[in-house]
């Protein structure tokens, strides 16, 4: 993300289970204060029930400095450390916050704050504190689920999550959080938008900005209503010095639970409905070609063979403008509402085509994998040790978010300090040619950069451009 974009790397916020303030206030939920007795209410008994399932996630991750001379056995020998090590180690730590969402211990953070993760501790509101392991992380979303270590008989204070598609601009909202370390702090704020896609923080853009004021020590902390639901977890800030502007970015609830879900169920990751279909958003320009009123909707460019998209009869030149009765606008906002629904199911699909509106009924179903991954670890002394590479398929394609339908080798991983990352190598290298060498699977890869060689020479597909570069051996 931009320089002006910062995830909130922090301690604790959120939101926990809560019951309505009671029967006047949930008939007058939608007012403005009309008198002085109004504007003397409180959001105290929102806190009170909130706070005790507030956390903090303290990440600990052990770093090793480059240095070549610690693989030499004879280095080691005279200047310590044991096979494989790089160097002198430093500890690196992260704080952030969590929201306890599950009785029995299950915890939501963001992925950022506990990835690469050698041991992480919890701190609880009463102060008590439990190791904790990640059930599942999710990059995609920059969300993950955490389990405390217990004795598994403990109850621990929950928040529902609420319904995030029911927010409307305007509804007051609270954030709890631990910001820049001076302790739990609760904050104030309206919903000042919905839907903001174009943030540039995860491949799920779908975003609630808040003014209620976050900063760093909230990441992975809770956005609350005011009947005390978690209807998001903060994210991000949009901030000039570091510090709150008054906009912040919250994962809403609804993509929440689906990362919530799928730890639940023992998944180690998350699956998602694939479409099937390249779109395109709809511009000013592309609107008054297709003599719309205005832009709206998302233009369907291409549509993948024997796809959910293929069998439900979506074509090329389709215009999607609606997703179970819910509006879309660009292709980020018609991936969240599919990613939101359940697999197993189908979704309605209102579709514009040549000026007449009718519905298509998608299946939700995974991305399939066509062809073996077969992934490969590259070694040796080549320019490619270090990379990681599978084979391509509709779901490694949809998991890297690859602008492709075909098949190929592409990079998944790159070794931290490797020859391979020196050589610039990137995940979601699609490798096409090694010194002459088609490359069509991952063996043909492994087999291509075997031996050595004075220099090698290979092209890439990146970005949709195709690079050819001669590296040294």
């Amino acid at each position: 993300m931009g320089s002006r974009f910062l995830r909130l790397c922090l301690l604790s916020v959120v939101a926990l289970a809560a019951q309505p303030l009671g029967p006047a206030f949930a008939q007058d939920a939608a007012r403005v204060p009309a008198s002085r007795s109004d504007i003397q209410l409180s959001f105290a008994p929102v806190v009170k029930r909130t706070a005790p399932a507030v956390v903090n996630v303290y990440a600990q991750k052990s770093l090793r400095q480059n240095n070549p001379f610690m693989d030499d056995p004879f280095f080691r020998r005279f200047f310590g450390g044991g096979p494989g090590l790089g160097g002198p180690e430093r500890m690196q730590r992260s704080l952030g916050s969590g929201v306890i969402v599950d009785a029995s211990g299950f915890v939501v953070t963001n992925h950022h704050v506990v990835a690469g993760a050698d041991q992480i501790r919890i701190a609880l509101n009463d102060r008590r504190e439990f190791d904790a392991d990640v059930v599942l992380s999710d990059q995609r979303t920059d969300l993950a689920v955490l389990r405390l270590k217990g004795d598994g008989k403990e109850r621990f204070p929950v928040i529902e999550l609420g319904n995030s598609d029911e927010l409307a601009v305007g509804d007051l909202v609270l954030a709890i959080g631990d910001p820049f370390g001076v302790g739990q702090t609760v904050t104030q704020g309206i919903v000042s938008a919905l839907a903001r896609t174009q943030i540039g923080i995860s491949d799920y853009q779908f975003f609630i900005q808040t003014d209620a004021a976050i900063n760093p020590g909230n990441s992975g902390g809770a956005l609350v209503d005011m009947a005390g639901r978690l209807i998001g977890i903060n994210t991000a800030i949009f901030s000039r010095s570091g510090g709150s502007h008054g906009i912040g970015f919250a994962i809403p609830a609804n993509m929440v639970r689906v990362v919530v879900e799928s730890a639940k169920s023992g998944g180690k990751s998350v699956r998602r409905p694939w479409l099937g279909a390249k779109l395109q958003r709809v511009t000013p320009e592309i609107a008054e070609s297709l003599g719309l009123a205005r832009p709206t909707g998302v233009l369907v460019q291409t549509v993948v063979a024997s796809s959910p998209a293929a069998d439900a009869g979506l074509k090329v030149g389709d215009l999607v403008v609606a997703v179970e009765g819910q509006e879309v606008d660009d292709p980020e906002s018609l991936a969240y509402r599919l990613a939101t629904r359940p697999l197993g199911g189908t979704a309605q699909m209102t579709v514009n085509r040549r000026g007449k509106e009718s519905q298509l009924s998608i299946s939700l179903a995974p991305a399939p994998e066509t062809v073996p991954r077969e992934e490969v670890l590259l070694r040796g002394r080549s320019p490619f040790a270090g990379i990681k590479a599978v084979n391509i398929s509709p779901a490694v394609a949809e998991e890297l978010r690859l602008d492709t339908d075909g098949t190929g080798v592409v990079v998944s991983d790159v070794t931290d300090n490797s020859p391979a990352e020196s050589a610039g190598f990137r995940p979601g290298d699609m490798i096409l040619d090694v010194n002459g060498t088609k490359i069509a699977s991952t063996k043909d890869l492994d087999n291509a950069t075997r031996g050595s060689s004075r220099a090698w020479r290979v092209t890439v597909m990146r970005g949709g451009r195709t690079i050819t570069a001669v590296l040294g051996g």
